[in-house]
């Protein structure tokens, strides 16, 4: 089910711009930059790390060039609860949960988006990493240091095409509901191998900005 979402993406994209190709249609188009602007985004995704649920908000942006192209800067994190299994805890028998994030460059190619619902395609290329932290009740905490924390972040390099349904709500406001592929190449620590956090990722995204 993975590979034919990621194969589907994939042969989406290419068919676009094959067809983009064929009208002789390009991002710089002979006169150069012929409109410039640039958005902002928040989006809240919904993937699954090492077999559990995983709500990840995010933020990125970037530059829009010619109502086509956007290239800018993304980074997302875990916010709940991902137990860490007791044979990969790094202080067994506390409540240890796995933290997960990702940073990394952010590109969109967006087709016919002077329409009230069009299509976009988004590409985060970058570093994920994941660490281990106890994750106590919040009368447990002492304020006074922790010596339970893991300070010791794994990191590799992440791969996440995606597709979006967009929608033009104001001349300034988007909505883009969509689905990702999040590919991890060399995780090793923290008992996570690629394929633990490799996953189809779910998102809701409203974007601000000169469109």
């Amino acid at each position: 089910m993975k590979n034919i979402l990621l194969l589907t993406i994939c042969l989406v994209g290419l068919s676009a711009s094959r067809t983009i190709a064929q009208d002789n249609e390009t991002i710089f188009k002979g006169s150069g930059i012929h409109r410039s602007g640039g958005y902002a985004a928040i989006s809240n995704k919904f993937t699954k790390i090492n077999g559990s649920y995983a709500n990840m908000p995010g933020i990125y942006g970037g530059w829009f060039v010619n109502r086509r192209f956007m290239i800018g800067l993304g980074a997302a994190a875990t916010t709940n609860h991902i137990p860490v299994p007791i044979e990969n805890q790094t202080f067994p028998g506390r409540k240890m949960t796995y933290q997960y994030g990702q940073v990394g460059l952010m590109t969109e190619y967006v087709v016919a988006s002077t329409k009230w619902v069009h299509f976009n395609f988004n590409l985060l290329t970058g570093t994920g990493f994941t660490l281990q932290y106890d994750r106590r009740e919040v009368e447990d905490w002492d304020f006074d240091g922790d010596d339970f924390d893991d300070e010791d972040p794994n990191f590799f390099f992440l791969m996440e095409p995606g597709v979006q349904v967009e929608f033009n709500l104001l001349k300034w406001m988007r909505f883009s509901p969509g689905v990702s592929y999040r590919q991890a190449f060399g995780a090793k620590g923290n008992g996570l191998t690629d394929a633990d956090l490799s996953n189809v990722t779910y998102n809701l995204t409203l974007k601000f900005g000169k469109f």
